[in-house]
């Protein structure tokens, strides 16, 4: 039997016509793929190429008058305070807003899973509309919302007595990072949200019919039966949100610019500044800039590899 299967697809493979045939008599549809593919490589593709050439320049953005510097760049990096202390906010903020962010959009989720619950559908809008709103009017409002002179929160925690005096939540070193990080998961929760929903329709109604009809307790379904369902879509949301967490530029720059004292510095500020917005006194450092995305970019993509992988290994447990 194997043998006959074995030679009836060895002679669908002889009577199949050559790719480059196939690929003529398809012309038609590979045209529609020429605008998305141009996309990428003006946007994505070029904008990698390029980065990866500057990182070896000593120059500065602007004019034609630059320096191949080689790897002395990279070099100057590993030695840079600045550059660690960017890396280690960065990865400090993605702690922060990740594992909390992962939690209530996990509580959420079931909440709003239940069917006998009334205006679910109202609620799960609520809590998206943050996602889908302009990152940099969310910066200006929570900005004066935060402000510590004229700013409503501040004024009902001192109505309240609950605070003596204001407090400055985007004005002081210690406090700023972790008020960013509020805002953050305040902003984001709506899309892992839709995530946790999307594990939570893979449970079948027929286990929480079963478990109702055996008399098992809501909390023991969740436990024992719903958890370990969408416990493997924990590390792919895990990841996203990870490299997410990372890429918090736009929310940064709108609301405190990396301030005060470089305390919400994170590694996309940090590259911004070096190549466009350096200190008094100082040259934009473009190539220097590129080495430093360079660097980050390979992080990001350790990261890539990472869910990948765990991917891979959560699949070969299912299977």
């Amino acid at each position: 039997m194997s043998t006959r299967i074995d030679l009836a697809n060895a002679a669908k493979a002889r009577s199949a016509p050559p790719l480059r045939d196939r690929m003529w008599a398809s012309r038609t549809d590979y045209l529609f793929l020429v605008p998305g593919l141009l996309i990428f490589g003006a946007f994505i593709f070029w904008p990698l190429i390029a980065s990866f050439y500057y990182s070896t320049l000593n120059w500065t953005g602007f004019g034609a008058n630059s320096e191949y510097v080689g790897l002395a760049n990279y070099r100057e990096l590993l030695r840079d305070e600045f550059f660690y202390s960017a890396l280690g906010r960065s990865f400090l903020f993605m702690l922060a807003t990740v594992p909390f962010q992962m939690l209530l959009s996990l509580v959420l989720a079931i909440v709003l899973n239940n069917k006998l619950l009334k205006l679910s559908t109202l609620f799960r809008a609520m809590i998206f509309l943050p996602v889908v709103s302009p990152v940099a009017v969310i910066g200006i409002v929570w900005v004066l919302m935060l402000s510590p002179f004229n700013g409503p929160i501040n004024g009902f925690l001192l109505d309240g007595h609950i605070i003596a005096r204001a407090i400055d939540f985007l004005g002081s070193p210690q406090l700023v990072l972790w008020t960013l990080a509020a805002i953050f998961v305040w902003k984001w929760t709506g899309i892992t949200l839709v995530y946790w929903l999307a594990a939570l329709q893979t449970v079948p109604d027929e286990l929480y019919e079963a478990a109702r009809l055996d008399g098992v307790k809501p909390w023991q379904v969740l436990i024992y039966m719903v958890l370990p369902i969408v416990a493997p879509f924990a590390v792919v949301i895990g990841l996203i949100s990870a490299i997410s967490a990372l890429n918090v530029f736009p929310l940064i720059q709108a609301t405190t610019g990396g301030g005060p004292y470089f305390s919400s510095e994170v590694m996309e500020v940090y590259i911004f500044r070096t190549a466009f917005a350096p200190a008094s006194g100082q040259f934009p450092r473009l190539g220097y800039a590129s080495a430093a995305g360079v660097l980050f970019g390979l992080v990001i993509m350790g990261l890539t590899v990472l869910q990948a992988i765990a991917v891979r290994r959560v699949r070969r447990k299912e299977g």
